[in-house]
């Protein structure tokens, strides 16, 4: 009977062991602590923001920082050391054009992030050609009617150099033609966010920016009359996407791994990604 009822115990404590997670994985992830810091593309911070906010519950404690300078900040803060995790909208481990590589560097892709033209919701124009948006872009054409508009002024509003956004948009969506960069009709805006405000508020402007920001405030155009649509970025109609990428020193340990594992994990990539506009990276081919 003793030993019975010994058995019986152990079996109990045992349930109760994997209930509460103390001999589970699930019990070994919580156990994670330390802190982790991460910078750079200002695209990819509501899905970074995102991914923290729930690994932070399932891991209380770790503490994780997020900031978004631009792309270009990510793996320059990992090289000086001052971050753990580089998000870009470019693999920082190769040259592209503009910038070098950097040596060293592991790139971990995380995202595909669709990119669209962008204008004020009171522009009149629903599509734009390729080489209408490199006129507008270069500064030759400046006026709304002759893109099938009303009679007014273009206001271009451009991201600052060092954004992965900019980048993706010149070599795609431009044919990598070059960006007007000054007039009294021009804009330079440093974040995504900065681009949301100033195409909202402003009359008569155009953009570029990730499918995230778009609100009702703003029309995300047609490109060569394909829409910026999950779809049409999936079935290789709609060409202005890019991926996007966490850069680490190295491969990563610790609560950093978790962390990319977290952003790369099913859950993550079919559930909350999708739910902000991403689109998962085993949905391309």
């Amino acid at each position: 009977m003793k030993r019975k009822w010994l058995k019986g115990m152990a079996l109990t404590l045992m349930a109760l062991a994997v209930a509460f997670g103390t001999v589970s994985s699930a019990g070994a992830a919580s156990k994670l602590s330390g802190r982790i810091v991460i910078n750079g593309s200002s695209a990819l911070l509501p899905l970074t923001l995102q991914a923290a906010n729930e690994f932070k519950k399932l891991n209380p404690k770790v503490r994780i920082s997020a900031s978004a300078a631009g792309s270009i900040t990510g793996p320059q803060s990992v090289r000086k050391g001052i971050a753990d995790i580089g998000a870009v909208d470019w693999d920082a481990s190769k040259d592209v054009p503009g910038f070098k590589k950097f040596d060293g560097q592991v790139a971990h892709k995380v995202a595909v992030i669709p990119f669209a033209a962008v204008v004020n919701s009171g522009v009149g124009v629903s599509g734009l050609t390729t080489s209408q948006l490199q006129g507008i872009f270069s500064g030759k054409i400046t006026n709304w009617k002759d893109v099938g508009g009303s009679d007014a002024d273009i206001i271009v509003v451009n991201r600052a150099f060092g954004s992965g956004t900019r980048v993706n948009f010149q070599m795609k969506a431009l044919a990598g033609k070059d960006f007007m960069t000054k007039g009294s009709n021009y804009k330079e805006v440093k974040s995504s966010g900065d681009m949301k405000t100033a195409i909202e508020t402003t009359p008569n402007a155009i953009g570029y920016i990730d499918l995230v920001y778009v609100t009702s405030k703003m029309k995300a155009v047609k490109i060569n009359n394909v829409a910026p649509t999950e779809a049409n970025v999936i079935n290789g109609s709609y060409k202005v996407w890019g991926y996007g990428y966490y850069m680490t020193k190295e491969q990563p340990t610790g609560a950093t791994k978790a962390f990319i594992d977290y952003v790369q994990s099913k859950k993550f990539q079919t559930g909350s990604l999708k739910k902000l506009k991403f689109i998962p990276i085993s949905a391309m081919k």
